[in-house]
């Protein structure tokens, strides 16, 4: 039976939730910036404004997000979120992230049973950083069943999401296996005393333990490897890059509100940061459009194209990044040692923001644009 959401079944309109919302979750983010805490009123909101299914085809009760073509409207909502608290950002981009993978490699009962349940309220995560010596493996059973060993670590909104989408590595060299994990049927152990981070308290990305739990058959998603198939394992990185630049539109906001307050907006040293700041923002904004635009065009998932998207989306996100940093130096200079105390945001902001930059391989990101121009290939 087909299922609509007349509240939000649009791209434009989950676009619009998420700027009307991101304000709350703004003055929400320092009460829960604690190492252990985690948004969790955020999510009742961000769930109550059907932003949790936006990523499901509108038959399925999403707003459509799903589809190549909305990729823009995607990266908007991931930036609007990000404006309002970074660790939301973080943890609701691995849920639209797991979505869109279940979509992507699942049957189709799988993608109506999860589907499912995000409409009934469960929270979706992607866990894929592990230990090589204590990572997952996945111990075949009778009847197409498998026992886990080993664990995750950074597995962010542990304890909270309730579907987490793993990899697990299976017998006899045979690859990586995705799988959901019905968490609250059967928790993982954590290790909470993992987590004591720089910024992105609130993310609770603890060390999980999945020794010991079973697995159906049916809970294997996709064949094995699947999971780095190109060009949606390296592009997905222009969803992380969205949100980061949402807490660079955060720090630009407040920078000049701090300086509206003391009524510094006369002062032409200021303007001209707040003008170099203006231009950062912008030129973060045409990234975003750009790859959207790459993300979205015909033939973007061949071999050629998945290559060129790849390449596009490793320069997206060295170019946020570079944004970000650019944008955090300029704010400092504007707001001085009084902004930095709280309980003024920028403390929060600066640390959120930098530790989320610290994304993987960044200098791999870099050298890959680099190889695809020295081949004489061109975007």
């Amino acid at each position: 039976m087909s299922i609509t959401n007349p509240l939000l079944s649009s791209p434009a309109a989950a676009e619009a939730a998420a700027a009307h919302l991101a304000p709350h979750l703004f003055a929400q983010a320092a009460e829960t910036d604690v190492e252990g805490g985690f948004p969790t009123q955020s999510f009742a909101d961000l769930a109550a404004a059907r932003l949790l299914t936006a990523a499901l085809p509108v038959a399925f009760g999403g707003a459509g997000l799903n589809d190549s073509a909305a990729t823009l409207p995607l990266l908007r909502v991931l930036q609007h979120v990000g404006r309002g608290n970074l660790a939301v950002g973080r943890v609701y981009e691995g849920h639209l992230n797991a979505l869109l993978l279940i979509q992507q490699l699942g049957s189709a009962s799988q993608v109506a049973r999860y589907a499912a349940d995000a409409r009934a309220g469960h929270l979706f995560g992607v866990w894929n950083t592990e230990d090589p010596a204590e990572g997952v493996h996945l111990e075949a059973l009778p009847n197409g069943r498998y026992r886990l060993r080993g664990a995750k670590t950074f597995a962010s909104g542990a304890g909270h999401v309730s579907r987490p989408l793993i990899t697990g590595a299976l017998p006899d060299g045979q690859g990586w296996q995705l799988f959901v994990l019905p968490a609250e049927v059967q928790p993982p152990v954590l290790d909470r005393s993992f987590w004591q981070p720089l910024g992105m308290r609130a993310t609770a990305s603890f060390r999980a333990d999945l020794t010991g739990i079973e697995l159906e058959a049916d809970d294997l998603i996709g064949s094995p490897n699947s999971y780095y198939q190109q060009p949606a394992f390296s592009g997905g990185a222009i969803r992380f890059a969205a949100v980061q630049l949402g807490g660079a539109e955060a720090v630009f906001e407040e920078t000049r509100n701090f300086l509206r307050g003391l009524g510094r907006t006369d002062d032409p040293y200021q303007r001209q940061r707040l003008g170099e700041m203006a231009i950062l923002l912008e030129s973060g904004r045409q990234w975003v459009r750009g790859a959207a635009e790459h993300a979205a065009r015909p033939g973007a998932a061949t071999a050629e194209g998945a290559e060129t998207t790849v390449a596009y989306a490793n320069m997206m996100r060295t170019a946020i990044e570079t944004i970000c940093l650019d944008m955090l130096r300029l704010a400092e200079r504007c707001v001085g040692a009084r902004g930095l105390l709280r309980p003024q945001p920028f403390e929060r902001l600066h640390r959120d923001l930098t530790h989320y930059l610290r994304q993987p391989a960044p200098d791999a990101a870099l050298a890959d644009v680099g190889r695809f121009v020295l081949d004489g290939k061109e975007f």
